[in-house]
């Protein structure tokens, strides 16, 4: 029997999922139900849960059913509309007809979700394609535009990095997060972050590339201190030969696409033919880089022998749990693993299977020659041509039944299983540690959703706060914010605290979104403004509110030691502040929290900083925007040489003419005595103290 998977028609094609909010890097949606008096809600759970299964299909309009009359049996894909005329689902079918209008049939689709889907459908919309692979690419583009909610997104691989080798004359190779269409090249991604720096680093002590940036390059005068050390050939200033240059580029290239053997094999032959025209230093200096490469590819591991680039996927699901993970072999090696968690989640494997490649392979990464999957694809065909199309490279969908690549399967499926073990492990530990804190500081209910505050400023100018979340006791950055104060003038952090609280719970009330806690960083008098804004917007029953404080210095200064406060807690409507256990859950937690607002703050005051330090004074005359700005700094080299120019020399500047010379002139002149005085103050001024919530000061230059 052939392991090749085969397209066959069906009736139906498949539903895609919802997309969950759970703490792994990436997620799926969560389908939820209505009620609000479901059980496991009201143990003070926020899982979601389904709809019961007799929910009743909706009612068909005459509009909605004329439509449904008039939907083609051609390929294509329909949109999913809710009351707001908001697209919540992106399907495609082989036909739309079939596809449609069983969504719309009272026993056409009996899973609960579907049911539950559709029970918030009041309109659809269709887009008929030539083919169904025209469809598979349209339906991934339109995911992407609308992001509906009930359709599985892998968003962007977040956590796993991949190396990059830029599309440039000169190339260099980087590390990203980001896989775009900009024509780099890009290998991975790689599971473990310290697995591949550690591999770059080795590149780039073993291969001359260069390692600085494009702007870098393209402005450098003499070569750089890696040129100095052998560590870069310096095209950036010499002239190179490109045909070494792409020799060591290609040989890193094999050792990121995991072909340290073939490597091997190329770099011996070569060391052989140096030593045979008495080469030596050049011999040995590649002798070395193979003793170099064997220590890394010794630490990969050969999981066969057939040679060729494959992606293994394995599922484990316990009902609605689902863990999926792909093992990206190269040449017969296992070079990282990749794995995704969705839960809430009932659909057949061949449906999670689909949506899951569709979003893994939509971003311009590395085709494998072969890709194994554990069930069948109905539309593998489709893929197979899509993905030649885009990488020009055949590849195959085989379900094995037999060999080595069954092995590969199992393999897979038991890694799949593990990682589900250790998540739900580490889900259980977050669950202890929150139902910890609820217990200690007396919380109504698990804090879930907790916000941390924080004000930093400068001696009471460029006043910032930050806004972290924490999400079943993980950070969500997706969900920081970072404010400015507008309505403060100086340092005030009692009003400054209060704006930014009242700013948040205004949208939180408008979004219908509330977090269970607050944790302000301060004390009493911070925890006091948080519980008035709470009790102006009524809220004070609905969230929780407490204030950590730092730890502060009891002894004197003159002493040989320094003894430190614990870390105080206070809570309201209580005079004492609670102090946790030193190694308490709880208080790591907290301080995790406090820490992190802190470096938020800390950081977003710092930008605002260096964005003041690099505003121009030529931003000020009118007249003068950021190209003419430029070109008289290229002309002049600096901003002293600008003012001591007459108006004829600016005259002489590519886009300023005449007037707009004299014009400047004249700014100039007036600004003179400020410009001397800031320069004067600059370098005769000591540095400020700071407040202890902001980072140490900078006082700038005039800025060019």
């Amino acid at each position: 029997m052939s392991d090749k998977l085969t397209a066959e028609p069906q009736g139906l094609d498949r539903q895609d999922a919802a997309d969950s909010q759970n703490p792994a890097p990436e997620s799926a949606a969560m389908i939820p139900a209505e009620p609000a008096d479901n059980p496991a809600q009201a143990a003070g759970g926020d899982r979601p849960v389904f709809a019961p299964a007799d929910a009743a299909a909706p009612k068909l309009d005459a509009q909605l059913s004329g439509k449904l009359d008039c939907v083609p049996t051609d390929p294509g894909v329909y949109l999913l509309k809710d009351c707001n005329g908001k697209v919540i689902y992106v399907g495609k079918a082989k036909s739309l007809r079939a596809r449609v209008r069983a969504y719309f049939r009272e026993r056409g689709d009996n899973r609960v979700q579907v049911r539950f889907l559709i029970s918030r459908v009041h309109d659809f919309e269709i887009l008929v394609t030539a083919s169904e692979k025209e469809a598979l690419i349209l339906e991934n583009n339109l995911i992407k535009q609308y992001k509906p909610r009930y359709n599985i997104r892998l968003k962007d691989d977040k956590s796993y990095l991949s190396a990059k080798i830029t599309n440039h004359s000169w190339p260099r190779i980087m590390v990203t997060r980001k896989i775009v269409r900009d024509g780099s090249r890009y290998f991975g991604p790689f599971a473990s972050a310290d697995g591949l720096r550690a591999t770059i680093d080795v590149i780039r002590k073993l291969f001359p590339l260069r390692t600085c940036s494009d702007t870098v390059f393209k402005n450098r005068a003499r070569p750089c201190l890696e040129y100095q050390i052998k560590r870069c050939l310096g095209p950036c200033c010499l002239a190179v030969d490109r045909a070494e240059y792409e020799h060591h580029l290609r040989a890193a290239s094999m050792l990121l696409e995991g072909k340290g053997l073939e490597l091997l094999r190329e770099m011996r032959e070569r060391m052989r033919f140096c030593a045979e025209r008495l080469e030596f230093e050049n011999a040995a200096r590649i002798r070395d880089q193979i003793r170099a490469i064997e220590k890394t590819v010794e630490r990969q591991t050969v999981v066969h022998h057939m040679g060729c680039d494959q992606d293994v996927f394995g599922l484990y699901r316990e009902g609605g749990f689902i863990e999926a993970i792909v093992l990206l072999v190269r040449s017969g090696k296992l070079t990282s693993t990749q794995s995704w968690s969705f839960q809430d989640l009932e659909f057949g494997d061949d449906e999670v299977f689909a949506q899951l490649l569709s979003r893994f392979y939509a971003a311009d990464r590395q085709l494998p020659d072969e890709v194994i999957l554990p069930a069948p694809l109905e539309d593998a065909q489709a893929r197979a041509e899509l993905m030649f199309e885009r990488g020009r490279k055949k590849v195959e969908f085989i379900l094995p039944q037999r060999g080595e690549r069954l092995r590969l399967v199992e393999m897979a499926q038991e890694n799949a299983h593990q990682s589900f073990a250790a998540r739900r492990d580490n889900e259980r530990t977050r669950e202890r540690m929150l139902e910890e804190l609820r217990l200690k500081l007396h919380l109504r209910n698990t804090p879930k959703r907790i916000e941390c505050y924080d004000i930093s400023n400068l001696q009471g100018a460029m006043v910032v706060a930050s806004q972290v979340v924490f999400d079943e006791g993980e950070p969500r950055k997706d969900l920081y914010r970072r404010y400015r104060i507008r309505g403060v003038q100086g340092q005030d952090d009692f009003a400054s605290m209060y704006e930014v609280l009242r700013r948040r719970l205004e949208r939180a009330v408008a979004e219908g979104e509330f977090p269970d806690l607050l944790v302000i960083d301060g004390g009493k008098g911070q925890l006091n403004v948080a519980l008035e804004v709470l009790r102006e917007l009524e809220l004070r029953d609905r969230i929780d509110a407490i204030a950590l404080a730092k730890q502060h210095v009891l002894n004197s200064p003159r002493d040989a030691w320094v003894e430190k406060s614990e870390e105080r807690v206070f809570l309201p409507q209580r005079k004492d502040p609670i102090v946790l256990k030193r190694n308490s859950n709880a208080l790591f937690l907290l301080m995790r929290l406090r820490d992190e607002a802190h470096r938020s703050a800390i950081s977003y005051n710092r930008d605002l900083r260096r964005r003041a330090r690099m505003r121009s004074v030529l931003d000020d005359i009118e007249g003068v925007g950021p190209r003419r700005r430029q070109a008289l700094l290229r002309h002049f080299g600096s901003l002293k040489r600008i003012r001591e120019a007459t108006a004829e020399q600016l005259a002489q500047v590519k886009g300023i003419n005449s007037e707009l010379a004299a014009k400047i002139r004249q700014e100039l002149d007036g600004l003179a005595a400020v410009l001397d005085r800031e320069e004067q103050s600059y370098y005769a001024s000591p540095a400020p103290d700071l407040h202890p919530s902001t980072d140490p000061p900078a006082l700038a230059p005039p800025a060019l």
